[in-house]
C-alpha cells in the first residue's frame, strides 16, 4: 500500500499539507541499520504511535511495507526511547568488538529530533530496543521471502514457510496476521506442492488461535 498524490496542477498544494499534516502527526521513532557486505545492507523501520509502521530495504524503497503493531509493542518501544532520553545521550558501549553495522535510534516529534548511532551497545535498554526491531525486520524479510517464493519458485516455497516457522516457534514472529493472505493462497492453491498446503493451513490456524502447537513432553 503506497500514498501516492496525483495531477501536477495541484502538486505544491499536497506537499504543503502533507508538510503540515507531519509537523502535527504524532512522533515516530526510527531506526535504521547499515551494515556494507551484510544481508541486508540497509534496513529502515518507522514506527508511530498508533502501532502503524513501515519497514523498507533502501532509503527511497518503492516496495516498502506497512503493518500494524499492537498497542502494546508500540507502547514498549515509545517505553524504551523515553528511557534512553528519547536519543538525547549516547549508547555506544566503547568497547573493541566486531563491526556489527551502524544502527541509528532517531526520534521525530514536530520540530524535535534526536538521534543516536552506534555500533554495539550494553545499555540494557538500548539493547532491548534494538531487539524489538530486529524482531520486526527478521519478519518483514521471512514475508519478503515468501511472497518471492510464491511468484517465482514454487519448488522454493517449502523453505520459505518453514522459516516463518521457525520464527513463530521462537517467539520471534512480529504481526503474524500479515501472513494469512499469502498462507491462504498457498494452502487453497493445488498447484503447490501437497506439503506446503498443509503446513500453510497449519500455520494460519495457529496464527488465527495465537498459539503455536504445544509440543508433547516424551516419557
Amino acid at each position: 500500500m503506497r500514498i501516492r498524490f496525483a495531477g501536477l496542477v495541484f502538486r505544491f498544494a499536497a506537499l504543503t499539507l502533507l508538510a503540515a499534516g507531519s509537523a502535527l502527526a504524532d512522533p515516530h521513532i526510527i531506526f535504521s541499520k547499515n551494515f556494507k557486505g551484510g544481508y541486508p545492507e540497509f534496513t529502515s523501520i518507522t514506527i508511530e504511535k498508533d502501532g502503524h509502521t513501515v519497514f523498507r530495504l533502501a532509503p527511497d524503497d518503492p516496495n516498502a511495507l506497512e503493518l500494524r503493531l499492537s498497542s502494546e509493542q508500540a507502547n514498549e518501544v515509545f517505553s524504551l526511547a523515553g528511557k534512553l532520553g528519547n536519543f538525547t545521550r549516547p549508547v555506544e558501549s566503547g568497547l573493541k568488538v566486531a563491526y556489527l553495522g551502524q544502527k541509528t535510534f532517531r526520534f521525530e516529534d514536530g520540530p524535535t529530533v534526536h538521534e543516536v548511532s552506534f555500533n554495539y551497545s550494553l545499555d540494557p535498554d538500548a539493547k532491548q530496543l534494538l531487539d524489538a526491531f530486529e524482531r520486526i525486520s527478521e519478519t518483514e524479510q521471512r514475508y519478503l521471502d515468501l511472497d518471492s517464493a510464491i511468484h517465482f519458485d514454487k519448488l522454493g516455497v517449502d523453505h520459505a514457510i518453514l522459516r516463518v516457522r521457525m520464527l513463530w516457534d521462537s517467539g520471534r514472529l512480529i504481526c503474524p496476521e500479515q501472513f494469512l493472505p499469502m498462507l491462504a493462497r498457498i494452502a487453497n492453491n493445488e498447484s503447490f506442492m501437497h506439503v506446503d498446503r498443509e503446513r500453510a493451513a497449519s500455520l494460519s490456524d495457529e496464527f488465527r488461535s495465537g498459539k503455536p502447537p504445544v509440543e508433547k513432553s516424551s516419557r
